[in-house]
């Protein structure tokens, strides 16, 4: 056995993917799923690994996080709100679960003696790129509560380094897709739109650029951040360092599932017009001289894998294609 590990928001996409990776490479996962009366584990519903341990509650209570990060020898903290159009109609959920939450499991790292924490930000905060490809240097720029609440985070996580020398590494995925994605994303929405049998593909702005992750990329990125040493206090991207834009996203997917398809505009699916992420493409020279991690997938084998499982029946009646899902 490598290690006991806590992962928090065990119970979502990247999570739950990240379990799996820890799982088959030898660890104990304490996997976080987030409280519900309904006792559902999320996508670890039916996962019963004799390394795992199932635990349900959430990072907004202080002494909640410390009793589950006893013990544990690293924390992956991917706990958070990340949906942004919900994050314009409830923005102080956002403040509670992502900078509040991150507080108390950095503070819980920190009284339990944890060995590392890896603590999850995104490419968000970076905003439209200034310049590309967009290193770790790049501005800030908070143009969504969502990214606000996440710079928000960072900057604590980045703190506890500083003040009291937790080891902190913050993980800065680019957009991660595959598998068990939201369908509040782009390419899991077209997927299965066109899988249910639309022909007329509800979309937003097609324009933007974004640098598309396999979800099996980003996790080992997270293993590799979680193990490399004298890497504590750095925020280090994960990225692919190419970008595509929307509409060719769409048009890759379609050609793919050998659909002829047509996409229209829906108004509810546009961010406002200064909130909007024109372009990302991230640079991934820090992560690669730091660590042995490069991409493995490229844009077109990531969404045939993803393609294959959306297209299962069993997979597709989870999602319901008729309702915008913000």
């Amino acid at each position: 056995m490598k290690g006991k590990i806590l992962v928090t928001g065990a119970d979502g996409f990247i999570g739950s993917h990240l379990t799996d990776l820890l799982l088959d490479e030898g660890y104990e996962v304490r996997a976080l799923s987030q409280y519900n009366s309904f006792n559902n584990w999320g996508w670890l519903e039916g996962n019963k690994h004799k390394n795992l341990e199932i635990v349900c509650g959430d990072v907004r209570d202080a002494a909640f996080c410390r009793h589950i990060a006893k013990g544990v020898d690293t924390i992956f903290h991917l706990a958070a709100l990340i949906a942004i159009p919900y994050s314009y109609v409830a923005p102080e959920s956002y403040v509670d679960t992502n900078i509040k939450g991150t507080l108390n499991m950095c503070q819980a790292a920190l009284d339990c003696g944890v060995k590392r924490i890896v603590v999850t930000s995104t490419s968000e905060v970076y905003g439209t790129a200034q310049y590309v490809p967009i290193d770790e240097k790049h501005p800030r720029q908070p143009q969504s509560p969502y990214s606000a609440t996440k710079i928000g985070a960072d900057a604590i996580a980045k703190s506890f380094y500083n003040a009291f020398q937790l080891p902190v590494v913050i993980a800065r995925p680019f957009n991660t897709y595959g598998p068990r994605q939201s369908a509040r994303a782009i390419i899991p929405t077209i997927i299965s739109q066109i899988a249910s049998g639309k022909r007329q593909i509800l979309v937003g702005d097609l324009t933007p650029t974004r640098d598309f992750n396999f979800v099996k990329d980003t996790c080992r990125g997270f293993l590799a951040l979680g193990t490399a040493q004298g890497i504590e206090g750095r925020d280090i991207n994960i990225a692919t360092g190419t970008e595509v834009t929307m509409k060719e996203t769409l048009e890759t997917i379609a050609r793919l599932m050998g659909e002829d398809v047509e996409y229209v505009v829906d108004p509810q699916r546009l961010r406002p017009a200064k909130s909007e992420v024109f372009r990302l493409c991230g640079d991934n020279t820090l992560i690669k001289s730091l660590t042995d991690w490069k991409p493995q997938y490229t844009i077109e084998t990531g969404l045939k894998e993803t393609i294959d499982w959306f297209t299962c029946k069993e997979n597709l009646a989870k999602y319901k294609t008729d309702i915008y899902n913000r």
